[in-house]
Protein backbone atom coordinates (compact mmCIF):
# COMPACT_ATOMS: atom_id res chain seq x y z
CA UNK A 1 0.00 0.00 0.00
CA UNK A 2 1.27 3.63 -0.69
CA UNK A 3 2.64 5.01 1.91
CA UNK A 4 0.15 8.39 0.88
CA UNK A 5 -2.59 6.13 1.74
CA UNK A 6 -1.27 5.72 5.38
CA UNK A 7 -0.45 9.38 5.62
CA UNK A 8 -4.17 10.00 4.89
CA UNK A 9 -5.35 7.08 7.10
CA UNK A 10 -3.18 8.71 10.20
CA UNK A 11 -4.33 11.88 9.14
CA UNK A 12 -8.22 11.21 8.78
CA UNK A 13 -7.53 9.81 12.30
CA UNK A 14 -6.39 12.62 13.88
CA UNK A 15 -8.93 14.85 12.74
CA UNK A 16 -11.78 11.83 13.81
CA UNK A 17 -10.15 11.89 17.38
CA UNK A 18 -10.05 15.72 17.75
CA UNK A 19 -12.86 15.95 16.34
CA UNK A 20 -15.01 13.48 18.80
CA UNK A 21 -12.70 15.13 21.93
CA UNK A 22 -13.87 18.58 21.37
CA UNK A 23 -17.68 17.57 21.13
CA UNK A 24 -16.76 15.35 24.21
CA UNK A 25 -15.33 18.36 25.73
CA UNK A 26 -17.97 20.98 24.70
CA UNK A 27 -20.94 18.26 26.00
CA UNK A 28 -19.04 18.31 29.09
CA UNK A 29 -18.62 22.02 30.01
CA UNK A 30 -21.47 23.49 27.88
CA UNK A 31 -19.81 25.03 24.99
CA UNK A 32 -21.80 25.06 21.77
CA UNK A 33 -18.61 26.56 19.66
CA UNK A 34 -16.48 23.55 21.08
CA UNK A 35 -19.38 21.03 19.36
CA UNK A 36 -19.90 23.14 16.63
CA UNK A 37 -16.21 22.75 15.40
CA UNK A 38 -15.88 19.14 16.61
CA UNK A 39 -18.71 19.02 14.38
CA UNK A 40 -16.63 20.97 11.31
CA UNK A 41 -13.56 18.74 12.04
CA UNK A 42 -15.14 15.47 12.10
CA UNK A 43 -16.36 16.65 8.62
CA UNK A 44 -12.90 17.04 7.07
CA UNK A 45 -12.10 13.47 8.60
CA UNK A 46 -14.80 12.68 6.13
CA UNK A 47 -13.67 14.59 3.13
CA UNK A 48 -10.23 13.62 4.02
CA UNK A 49 -10.65 9.59 4.05
CA UNK A 50 -12.97 9.69 1.36
CA UNK A 51 -9.95 10.67 -1.12
CA UNK A 52 -8.34 7.28 -0.82
CA UNK A 53 -10.13 5.88 -3.90
CA UNK A 54 -11.21 2.64 -2.89
CA UNK A 55 -14.29 0.61 -2.10
CA UNK A 56 -16.77 1.74 0.52
CA UNK A 57 -16.14 -1.70 2.61
CA UNK A 58 -12.16 -2.11 2.08
CA UNK A 59 -11.65 1.88 2.22
CA UNK A 60 -13.47 1.83 5.89
CA UNK A 61 -12.30 -1.72 7.10
CA UNK A 62 -8.52 -0.87 6.78
CA UNK A 63 -9.09 2.54 8.07
CA UNK A 64 -10.97 1.36 11.09
CA UNK A 65 -7.51 -0.54 11.75
CA UNK A 66 -5.84 2.50 11.49
CA UNK A 67 -7.60 4.49 13.74
CA UNK A 68 -8.13 1.51 16.32
CA UNK A 69 -4.47 2.12 16.98
CA UNK A 70 -4.02 5.93 17.04
CA UNK A 71 -7.46 5.99 19.15
CA UNK A 72 -5.98 3.57 21.59
CA UNK A 73 -2.68 5.44 21.23
CA UNK A 74 -4.10 9.04 21.69
CA UNK A 75 -6.16 7.51 25.00
CA UNK A 76 -3.04 6.18 26.69
CA UNK A 77 -0.60 9.35 25.83
CA UNK A 78 -3.12 12.28 25.14
CA UNK A 79 -5.39 11.55 27.38
CA UNK A 80 -3.42 9.60 30.36
CA UNK A 81 -5.63 6.82 30.31
CA UNK A 82 -4.98 3.09 31.63
CA UNK A 83 -5.16 0.51 28.73
CA UNK A 84 -6.32 -2.46 30.09
CA UNK A 85 -5.31 -6.33 28.77
CA UNK A 86 -8.28 -6.49 26.66
CA UNK A 87 -8.34 -3.25 25.47
CA UNK A 88 -4.61 -4.05 24.07
CA UNK A 89 -6.36 -7.77 22.42
CA UNK A 90 -8.87 -6.19 21.42
CA UNK A 91 -6.78 -4.12 19.20
CA UNK A 92 -4.54 -6.84 18.22
CA UNK A 93 -7.81 -8.54 16.87
CA UNK A 94 -8.95 -5.11 14.88
CA UNK A 95 -5.63 -5.00 13.30
CA UNK A 96 -5.41 -8.75 12.34
CA UNK A 97 -9.40 -7.90 10.59
CA UNK A 98 -7.76 -4.86 8.63
CA UNK A 99 -4.88 -6.83 7.02
CA UNK A 100 -7.32 -9.78 6.33
CA UNK A 101 -9.27 -6.62 4.73
CA UNK A 102 -6.79 -5.49 2.72
CA UNK A 103 -4.72 -8.10 1.56
CA UNK A 104 -7.20 -10.51 1.18
CA UNK A 105 -8.39 -9.78 -2.26
CA UNK A 106 -5.24 -10.82 -3.22
CA UNK A 107 -5.78 -14.66 -1.84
Amino acid sequence: MAILIWIVFVAAAVLEISGDALIRWGLHVGRWPCIFAGMMVLGCYGLLVNQVRWDFSRLLGVYVGAFAVISVLAGKWVFREQVPLPVWVGLSLIIMGGLIIQFGKSM
